[in-house]
């Protein structure tokens, strides 16, 4: 049964539906439904080991986000099928993520605070410096074309975690990415917990800053008020060092899509993009130090 069969078959249906693919999923296949005069995402997916996403710790995450407020309601799971409340609203771009920082870093502070005080079951922990790592073991194994760069940066990686040092863990969601944020008109919405788990919120926040663009003033204002502290040389050199990280975490996450993922997707022209970030903002972290 091909999975647009397979949701239309699901027992929670009053009647027959007609799922409509939805476009943006590079984790899963998205659907939307109809049905009985309400609207529904279904994402499709099975686990993926070599990303760390598991199916169990997004239901999780999914169901305790909805408790905090900060996501749609989980209507329906069962093994590679999670059906979610659609939301009627604008995904954001970049531009607008910028524009309206105050009211999502409020959702972003809200979901760190809140999700944990609901979550069940195991949890994951997302330390994106093991990410790396294990990352590597994957491109090593698979014989990946640039697999002869990776002693370099997994030096750079470990300075990194050092200059990051000890950190505090909320509940991040660790994909900040403005598609992943929707304003419905009256308020945001966080979807998509593929990567759900504990994490320094510096994490978030550099996600938030490097898929967003923000400018050096943004970024310091994004700390400052995220911690509610003027922001001092060593947490900025913390978060940029944090920034760094996750940006080399993307180029890496491509990387191992290149060799496993079976998506149409121009992943090696997405490696070399977010290559070319992590250097740059690389550059600033060492600049830091001069």
């Amino acid at each position: 049964m091909d999975r647009k069969a397979r949701v239309a078959a699901l027992p929670l249906w009053r009647g027959p539906v007609d799922p409509q693919p939805l476009g943006g999923g590079i984790t899963n296949t998205n659907f939307l439904v109809e049905d009985g005069g309400r609207r529904f995402v279904v994402r499709v997916g099975d686990d993926i080991p070599h990303h760390g996403v598991m199916r169990f710790n997004e239901l999780a995450a999914s169901r305790a986000a909805f408790a905090a407020g900060v996501s749609p309601a989980v209507v329906h799971a069962e093994p590679g099928i999670l059906v979610l409340a659609h939301i009627d609203g604008r995904t954001l771009t970049p531009e607008d993520v910028r524009r309206d920082l105050a009211r999502v870093l409020e959702l972003v502070r809200r979901a760190h605070r809140e999700i944990q005080r609901h979550l069940r079951g195991p949890a994951l922990v997302f330390w994106v410096f093991h990410v790396l790592r294990d990352y590597a073991h994957t491109l090593r194994e698979g014989g990946f074309r640039l697999a002869h760069r990776l002693p370099d940066w997994l030096a750079t990686a470990e300075r990194l975690e050092a200059a990051v040092g000890p950190v505090e863990l909320v509940y991040g969601h660790n994909d900040l990415l403005a598609a992943n944020l929707i304003d419905d008109g009256s308020r945001l919405w966080l979807i998509d917990w593929d990567y759900g788990g504990f994490n320094s919120p510096l994490f978030d926040l550099g996600g938030l800053a490097s898929n967003n663009e923000l400018d050096e003033a943004q970024r310091s204002w994004l700390l400052e008020a995220y911690f509610d502290r003027p922001v001092t040389d060593e947490l900025r050199r913390r978060a940029q060092a944090m920034l760094v990280a996750s940006l080399l975490r993307e180029a890496m996450w491509s990387m191992v899509s290149e060799l496993h993922a079976t998506l149409a997707f121009d992943f090696a022209a997405y490696t070399a993009e977010n290559l070319a970030r992590f250097e740059r903002a690389l550059a600033t972290f060492d600049e830091m130090d001069l």
